[in-house]
């Protein structure tokens, strides 16, 4: 009896990967459009409005950017992370973390200059996200604990330390109660650049350039791929496996710091225990859409970006913003099967030999 099995082909489809993203976002496009004819909603003119608010004209773009912004810090975070084959799953604690480190530094320092206290702020906030990764990366480098638990457990961590302070000793005395920390300082705030986007998307451009040349073009990216891809190998090459595991989850998590701290200088006018809003987790997303790569990172997190201002701009015309959420989701399942079916080819084959053959492949 013949079964339909995948089979690997033997050449991957020519742009593959671009497919599978624009295969991904019409899968979304075409669930949320059913979604929202069984919710009772005109998809046409939700969609439209999504469009409108996210990517018709310079303020609807200056939302976006913004929005891209920690989205892409976030995401390549992961990415960097992963470009060895380790998991920061702790992207969201560590933007937390480098929020509570810029908003210290804010504190301190509320009578320096702007551009000094926006450096210090930044520089905060990268040294804290990395400060939270390193217990993770001392545990993976020396004793071989599993990353993907160990920066789980601390996002909740980060979570309780700013309830703490925003409930005890950085609250507001004339916030009525309510757990909120006093306003940063004007000259705390990043410049704009035009409507309402800031400096910290020329930042977060910055910094993702930065990385992705390291990544292709450099011998530190070349041996973080020969690392990840084999540990034997990166050994046989003289190469310090404890080093980089080390050097790259220390670096991830401060890259999602500086997300933090942007995004606190940037959007934010305090510290507040919902400022990092699921960027951590959305960076998962971004950075598997990217194919852990961090030259694809940016053009990811800007239509991230575009989906997540349109989908609270709906909010007005009575849809539920998780709407939003549901079409990320769907651009990833939508992308991943894509992707799989880019490298492999479905066959009709005969029982246990289509299992052994599927299994060579």
């Amino acid at each position: 009896m013949r079964r339909p099995a995948l089979v690997r082909r033997e050449r991957p489809l020519r742009g593959g990967q671009p497919l599978a993203f624009a295969v991904g976002l019409v899968v979304a496009l075409a669930v949320g459009y059913v979604l929202l004819v069984m919710a009772g909603h005109e998809p046409m003119r939700v969609y439209q409005r999504m469009w409108e608010k996210s990517l018709s004209d310079s303020d609807a773009w200056s939302l976006t950017l913004n929005r891209a912004v920690p989205l892409g810090l976030a995401g390549l975070a992961v990415a960097v992370a992963g470009s060895m084959g380790l998991w920061n799953i702790g992207a969201e604690g560590q933007i937390l973390a480098g929020a509570m480190g810029a908003a210290w530094v804010a504190r301190i320092g509320e009578t320096w200059s702007g551009p000094v206290l926006i450096t210090a702020m930044l520089a905060a906030a990268f040294l804290a996200g990395g400060a939270l990764a390193l217990v993770p990366a001392v545990a993976r480098a020396r004793i071989g604990v599993n990353e993907i638990i160990t920066t789980l457990m601390l996002n909740e961590i980060a979570l309780r330390l700013v309830q703490w302070l925003i409930h005890g000793p950085w609250k507001d005395p004339e916030s009525h109660n309510f757990p909120l920390t006093p306003m940063l300082p004007d000259q705390a705030k990043l410049p704009t650049l035009f409507g309402r986007a800031h400096w910290g998307v020329v930042i977060a451009g910055a910094v993702i350039l930065v990385f992705a040349v390291a990544a292709s073009r450099t011998g530190w990216g070349y041996e973080l791929r020969v690392a990840g891809s084999s540990a034997e190998t990166a050994r046989y090459a003289g190469i310090s496996l404890k080093r980089k595991i080390l050097t790259v989850l220390l670096l991830s998590g401060a890259v999602a710091g500086l997300a933090g701290g942007v995004e606190l200088s940037g959007t934010a006018d305090r510290l507040t225990e919902g400022i990092s809003n699921g960027f951590g987790y959305a960076g998962i997303i971004v950075a598997a859409l990217a194919l852990l790569r961090p030259s694809g990172v940016a053009f990811v997190a800007l239509l991230f970006g575009a989906v997540q201002v349109g989908g609270q701009s709906i909010q007005i015309i009575g849809v539920s913003a998780s709407v939003s959420t549901i079409l990320q989701a769907f651009i990833l399942f939508g992308a991943i099967g894509a992707g799989v079916l880019s490298r492999y080819e479905v066959r009709l084959v005969a029982g246990r030999a289509g299992a052994e053959e599927g299994a060579a492949a």
